[in-house]
């Protein structure tokens, strides 16, 4: 009989304290919604942009006790990229999204800039100039033309690229002449480096990347290695060259117009956590993007990569064309575009420079 009495007393001390947590809950109700979508994949081990925004979600959650409550979402789950953006940019239906670099720059023209061969001459220099003054100003003016207010650059699938293509190991510029190489759609500034090299260009959406490798609809395309290995081009390709000519980006942002509607302190949680979300992205994607190189090492028929010697022809190849090209072509400034170059070469410098004295 005691026994039945402890018992009945256990389950309803039980019932008082799920009553208690669910009360709690209640009264720590989020109050903001957050949805962020991304067209990556949601696997944090490989994943540098979903093991940014798992840590992103965890801590804004806590920093604001529960009154945000961030939703993610992964592999496009919400639409295509340009429309996300759009919607991203109204705050509605989804607050938060990160964004292909050729997308955002039909948002952003200036953005085209990024597109810039050689612009940086390692991760350290990449990064120190999107966490530079110079930078923010950049992220601002953005933000006023577009209403979307940059969180953070990715470096996507790893940022520095590398040519796969199943006829010769590519090494020089002058390898590239008469090779079909896939470009993205729209992405003209692609278009331009590659068919200044003498090779030619076939604009083709991701999707058909794979088949029109394994077909010899093109020869060969560029991505970071990790999107490379990711995708087993070693099973339609036989050569692989780490050239890094140009550094592959992805744009996170939030609503301006939702992010500025909040309490100041919850904006200040936001800022705070994506920033150190950032530097979780960029250990996790150089890991991979290493790793990566290792494995097409392993699989390809030959690789190479580039010494700086050899950087320094392509870049020479490459830099006169483009310039033209983002001036007379596209249409910015030429003040503009010297400018940013400017800047970010000064950062490189700077880098180099607390490399060697430490």
């Amino acid at each position: 009989m005691l026994k039945k009495t402890y018992l009945h007393v256990f389950k309803i001390a039980i019932t008082v304290f799920t009553l208690m947590i669910m009360a709690s809950g209640a009264m720590f109700a989020a109050e903001y919604d957050l949805v962020l979508s991304s067209y990556s994949i949601g696997d944090t081990r490989i994943s540098g942009s979903a093991a940014a925004f798992e840590y992103f979600k965890e801590m804004v959650e806590t920093r604001t006790d529960g009154a945000i409550n961030v939703r993610t979402f992964y592999d496009s789950a919400l639409g295509g990229v340009p429309e996300v953006t759009r919607q991203t940019r109204e705050g509605k239906t989804v607050q938060s999204s990160v964004s292909y670099a050729g997308v955002f720059s039909g948002f952003f023209p200036k953005y085209q800039i990024m597109n810039t061969p050689f612009l940086f001459d390692n991760y350290r220099s990449a990064w120190d100039f999107f966490d530079s003054e110079y930078f923010e100003g950049f992220k601002e003016e953005a933000r006023k033309e577009t209403g979307l207010k940059i969180l953070g650059i990715f470096d996507d699938g790893g940022g520095f690229v590398a040519f796969t293509n199943d006829k010769w190991l590519i090494k020089n510029p002058e390898d590239m002449e008469d090779l079909i190489i896939r470009v993205e759609e729209g992405n003209a500034a692609q278009v331009t480096m590659v068919e200044s090299l003498g090779a030619k260009s076939v604009s083709l959406p991701w999707g058909d990347v794979t088949t029109a490798l394994a077909s010899g609809v093109a020869d060969g395309q560029f991505n970071a290695p990790y999107v490379n290995s990711f995708s087993k081009f070693w099973e339609v390709n036989d050569y692989s060259s780490w050239i890094q000519f140009t550094f592959n980006s992805a744009i996170w942002s939030i609503s301006d117009n939702w992010f500025e509607q909040l309490p100041e302190e919850y904006q200040v949680a936001i800022m705070d956590t994506a920033k150190e979300a950032m530097i979780i992205s960029r250990g996790v994607n150089t890991q991979q993007c290493m790793l990566a190189w290792e494995e097409a090492q392993d699989n390809f028929k030959d690789t190479y990569l580039a010494t700086p010697e050899v950087k320094e022809q392509w870049k020479a190849a490459l830099r006169t064309p483009f310039h033209k090209w983002i001036i007379e072509d596209f249409g910015l400034s030429e003040e503009f575009v010297d400018e940013f170059w400017n800047a970010a070469s000064e950062v490189s410098e700077q880098t180099s420079y607390k490399a060697k004295i430490k």
